[in-house]
């Protein structure tokens, strides 16, 4: 039996029931019964017992719930009531190893096509992909929290092949003000294998470039990013956290040199795969560490000779096209591989096919996924190594940027209060917009009624006058409230009056009794999910 609900002022109340049927065995079906005017049913044993853990007061007044109140606590729309959250979802250097990561990397080329698989996915507003060599990280504006998570591990498990439990044994989650302020630390590389690194600024810039004219990259998601990129480029300028400091690319160079015999490239015969982003630091830095010869496979010359135009003088860059990568290989020592490439470029077998000198053949691998099949570490004549391995030049290098370090988190925490306070502050866009639709009903009807009791005898000139005249004064009376309800998220105490402000004028006006945005939002999403 349901629960009756009453009047805000009755009772909660709730029934168990216990029914038993016993019809007697001589009862015929309606289908059954005789076709004379009037018959005699057999009875009916009925047994009813009803407990109530409430007694039912006898003034109590049973009210049926309006279609808002039923749309807010059904099923499909009570998370209605949430405020929307900024979430991140992913993996990093730190959380899980490079097996894991390159199961779940995403190319740059993909990146707007996730960001509207995510927005189609029901509890999503806005998202963002950032994906490297050290993170696949995945940020959202949600309109429920737990809903939203479990969505896109669904949609991380069915795209990687990897098991949610497994994927969220290496994840980091982190929700609002912890994960801005995560992007912040990553933008300003204090969450980098190399702390202070510069490379993961530009790979954060990417991202609002990728997503501009992207749907589902939007306000929130937007200006999270730019606020990011901003703290990103104030640690640098203002703690110099970078001078000095190593990215991924030198410090695969310096781990070279670490596992070399010698202290140097002078004799040693340098092999570049790739000739891209990565590739191209790798360049730089083994020039600066004196290597003065290599080849460098690519699939075309161009970004080749741009290399080599920038560098002038300073190096001889043989180019090779891909197609003789094995043949190059054959006549390396040190072989650098930093493709985007999906598949890999040596496997075990090809590796143990090169000749060897008696010495291994050194393999440093940063690419995500992985260019070296990790097998080729098994054979005799070859070492690998890929980013996590890494580590060992980082730590090296790291204590010398801990002071600089702790001056950038107090830059990120002023940053992230201007950040907080924008997001605050665009609480009261709905209420802005229901207030001037709310005045505009009433402007427009006046009008009517006045042009209606004049019944007709108005010039064309005469209307244009009139309804001038009416938006000049709700325009007139709407400037003081509007600029009540705007604040441009820098002051604390100016953004807790503006909320204030907002509060009162819903309830002078009974504003919060239409269909909020938030709710529009969850109306659209079920009306996709359906189609």
């Amino acid at each position: 039996m349901a629960a009756a609900g009453g009047s805000s002022s009755s009772a909660a109340v709730t029934f168990r029931s216990s029914l038993k049927f016993s019809p007697s065995p001589h009862l015929h079906p309606p289908s059954q019964f005789p076709k004379s005017s009037t018959f005699t049913p057999h009875p009916i044993s009925l047994k009813c017992t009803l407990r109530s853990q409430n007694p039912i007061p006898q003034n109590a007044v049973v009210s049926k719930p309006s279609p808002l109140q039923l749309l807010k606590t059904s099923s499909s729309d009570r998370y209605t009531k949430e405020k929307s959250s900024i979430i991140v979802i992913g993996l990093n250097v730190h959380t899980a190893p490079v097996e894991m990561r390159e199961k779940l990397a995403i190319p740059e080329a993909q990146w707007p096509q996730v960001i509207q698989e995510l927005c189609a996915l029901n509890h999503i507003e806005e998202a963002a992909v950032l994906s490297t060599c050290n993170r696949i990280e995945i940020y959202l504006v949600a309109l429920s929290q737990h809903r939203a998570v479990r969505e896109v591990n669904d949609w991380i498990s069915k795209l990687s092949g990897v098991s949610i439990p497994e994927i969220c044994k290496h994840q980091i989650l982190l929700y609002n003000k912890d994960a801005t302020q995560h992007l912040f630390e990553v933008a300003a590389g204090l969450d980098s294998l190399v702390l202070g690194e510069g490379q993961i600024l530009s790979q954060v810039k990417q991202v609002v470039k990728t997503g501009q004219g992207v749907p589902g990259f939007d306000r929130k998601i937007s200006g999270l990013f730019k606020q990011a990129i901003s703290v990103g480029k104030r640690v640098r300028t203002e703690t110099n956290i970078s001078s000095g400091s190593v990215s991924v690319s030198s410090a695969a160079v310096e781990l070279a040199i670490m596992k070399r015999s010698e202290a140097s490239f002078d004799d040693a015969r340098v092999l570049v795969i790739g000739a891209g982003k990565m590739g191209k630091l790798v360049i730089k830095h083994l020039v600066a560490k004196g290597c003065r010869k290599m080849v460098v496979v690519n699939r075309s010359e161009e970004k080749v000779n741009a290399i080599r135009e920038e560098l002038k003088d300073d190096v001889e860059i043989v180019f090779r096209p891909l197609s003789e990568m094995l043949e190059s290989a054959a006549e390396a020592d040190v072989i650098f591989t930093g493709t985007a490439s999906e598949s890999l470029l040596f496997s075990k077998e090809n590796v143990e096919m090169l000749p060897s000198d008696g010495q291994r053949r050194l393999f440093i691998d940063i690419s995500i996924p992985r260019n070296v099949d990790p097998g080729v570490s098994e054979l005799e004549n070859a070492l690998v190594y890929n980013v996590d391995d890494l580590r060992e030049v980082v730590d090296a290098n790291k204590e010398d940027r801990q002071q600089k370090a702790m001056e950038a988190r107090g830059i990120i925490q002023e940053e992230l209060n201007k950040f907080e306070a924008w997001i605050d502050s665009l609480e009261t866009v709905p209420t802005i917009k229901k207030f001037r639709a709310y005045v505009e009903r009433i402007r427009a009807s006046e009008l009517e009624k006045c042009l209606s009791k004049m019944r007709g005898d108005v010039s064309k000139e005469q209307k244009e006058a009139m309804y001038a005249l009416s938006m000049g004064i709700v325009n007139k009376l709407l400037h003081g409230p509007m600029q009540h309800l705007r604040c441009d998220g820098k002051d604390n105490n100016n953004i807790n009056e503006v909320l204030e402000n907002m509060r009162a004028l819903n309830r002078m006006y009974d504003l919060e009794t239409e269909i909020s945005m938030m709710e529009e939002k969850i109306r659209v999403k079920m009306e996709r999910a359906k189609k």
